[in-house]
């Protein structure tokens, strides 16, 4: 069957594409249009489409819209209820439930020739559990855990994998939601809602979990597979923080104290979903599973022998999951994950034309991997433009920044590029056999969704990526998977003594990762970055831009 998956309603909208079981294709839409999330969760907004992700997904495959065999839309109104039956405040949620049930003929719009009536309403959160249960390698029968801010009705689900199917457990109805009390604290601490979780996740390091009792009034499991998560009086905790106002010791330690009991919480609903399959793997999906010091705590602590995640844990996932469940419904048996990298690419000649048509200098040296190296070993920052573009929020060596882990300075050096908050760390990508000699914690690790305590000789020798817990997110790179990212690796190694190199996301503050070659010249050009890898191409910010003293300007 082809299949085309699609998630629309609140954020991150996104298209997938399964032909036969096998993923062919996924992409968000950010990333054609250049807004970050490709738009914010209002209800004014739920109509908007991945218009240019989906296409580009027939296009990739080289099929119309008339030659799907169904669409999953990751989304079913008929589940749904009266925001005030839900305990939200939110009047204009009943334009949600008006939109999802016209999709169908909004997708005939934005995709000319496509039949209306092959279009099917996965629920929301089954969409996310089949794209960690059908998406995980060797999961096999496995358990599901998904917890996000919210689905049709719920904001959150316990499922589990029997072969092709998954048999719903338990799942935790509205108001009370995990993910809207983190928002809700990501907002009174004056960050983005629904788009800045993961820096109160990272300033939670820099604070101490004091108000742990009082929060604990509020958020905790029951005890039945569901939990209590609402009313939290955030401004009786800390005082509100301004978006432009420095972050205070209180904000930190309030910070800390959430991220505990969500950690509480989480782990009390992996113990009590174990109880019910006894089975040895865990996958998590959902906004939530993105918080990957929360993943590793339930990897340690919880019952499970092994623990995966989802990559695209978001709402974006679940267009993929969406077309996985279908796809294991109607017979096709769904084929694993190879790798994140589902997105767009281009040719060497491609890039090449990119190049001249931009009329910039450059050169194609023998081996870009051993010159990428040794521009790391020379402390230079370098744009990392390589493959297929990664789907999910992390960067994993197809569109990266990276950098000498060695200096400490390169932390604010590589904040400063991207423009922001210095307290947010950067990652180490690693040699997977030489990872666990430096990091303790899940292994392999491809997808930057856990924590791992950093040994203590090593600290020192690569501070730039030891957050201020002593702990990084990192990315483990197998040769198999990924062998031009591991011949850079191997050299720099050779080079320096460290198999690790630090990589962060190839965008700056506030803007989608980089993804075509046009975005990459562009973050290239307005960024103090020193040597652009586009493929086989290096370009050379000394030999494209001239650089003035201070006394010319």
């Amino acid at each position: 069957m082809r299949i085309l998956g699609i998630n629309a309603l609140f954020h991150d909208p996104a298209a997938a594409l399964l032909i036969d079981g096998r993923t062919v294709a996924a992409a968000e839409e950010e990333r054609f249009s250049r807004r970050k999330h490709g738009k914010r969760p209002l209800p004014f907004s739920a109509w908007e489409l991945p218009e240019q992700a989906a296409a580009w997904c027939l296009r990739r495959a080289g099929l119309r819209p008339q030659d799907l065999d169904a669409v999953a839309y990751s989304f079913d109104p008929r589940l749904a209820r009266p925001a005030d039956a839900m305990g939200l405040d939110d009047p204009w949620d009943h334009l949600r439930q008006t939109y999802a049930r016209e999709a169908p003929n909004f997708l005939r719009t934005a995709l000319p020739g496509l039949d209306p009536d092959i279009v099917r309403f996965v629920p929301h959160h089954m969409a996310h559990a089949a794209s960690g249960a059908f998406a995980a390698p060797d999961a096999g029968a496995s358990s599901v855990l998904v917890l996000d801010g919210r689905g049709e009705r719920a904001s959150h689900l316990a499922a589990r994998r029997v072969g092709d199917r998954l048999e719903p457990l338990h799942a935790q109805d509205l108001p009370h939601s995990l993910g809207l009390v983190y928002e809700e604290l990501t907002e009174h601490l004056g960050f983005l809602r629904s788009s800045d979780e993961f820096k109160v996740m990272a300033l939670a390091s820099h604070g101490t979990p004091r108000m742990l009792p009082e929060l604990r009034r509020h958020v905790y499991a029951t005890g039945d597979g569901g939990f209590r998560a609402t009313g939290v009086p955030w401004h009786e905790l800390c005082a509100p923080r301004g978006a432009d106002e420095p972050w205070t010791q209180a904000h930190a330690d309030v910070a800390a104290s959430a991220q505990a009991v969500l950690e509480e919480t989480l782990l009390d609903l992996a113990r009590w979903l174990h109880g019910k399959t006894h089975d040895s793997v865990l996958t998590l999906a959902g906004g939530v599973a993105l918080n990957c010091v929360a993943n590793s705590r339930i990897a340690r602590e919880g019952p499970f022998s092994r623990v995966w995640v989802q990559p695209a844990a978001g709402d974006a996932g679940t267009a993929l999951g969406g077309a996985l469940l279908l796809a294991a419904g109607g017979g096709d048996a769904p084929e694993p994950m190879a790798g994140a990298d589902l997105g767009r690419d281009w040719s060497d000649a491609e890039l090449g034309a990119w190049l001249k048509t931009a009329a910039v200098p450059f050169d194609r040296p023998p081996d870009i991997a051993a010159t990428v190296a040794r521009a790391l070993a020379d402390n230079q920052i370098v744009a990392w433009f390589q493959g297929r573009s990664e789907y999910g929020p992390r960067a994993l060596g197809h569109r990266s920044l990276l950098a000498h882990p060695g200096h400490a300075g390169n932390l604010e050096r590589l904040n400063d590029v991207k423009g922001r908050e210095q307290f947010r760390p950067v990652a180490p990508m690693v040699l997977a056999d030489r990872a666990p000699d430096i990091f303790d914690g899940p292994m392999p690790s491809p997808y930057m969704l856990f924590v791992h305590d950093v040994a203590g000789e090593w600290r020192e020798r690569i501070p730039a990526v030891v957050h201020v817990d002593g702990t990084a997110r990192i990315q483990t790179v197998d040769p198999a998977a990924e062998p031009l990212v591991a011949r850079m690796l191997q050299e720099f190694e050779r080079l320096t003594g460290l198999p690790v190199v630090v990589n962060t996301s190839l965008n700056t503050a506030g803007r989608p990762m980089v993804d075509d070659p046009r975005d990459a010249l562009e973050c290239f050009g307005s960024s103090p970055v020193d040597l652009l890898a586009m493929g086989p191409y290096a370009i050379r910010r000394g030999d494209a831009f001239r650089t003035h003293d201070d006394e010319e300007l």
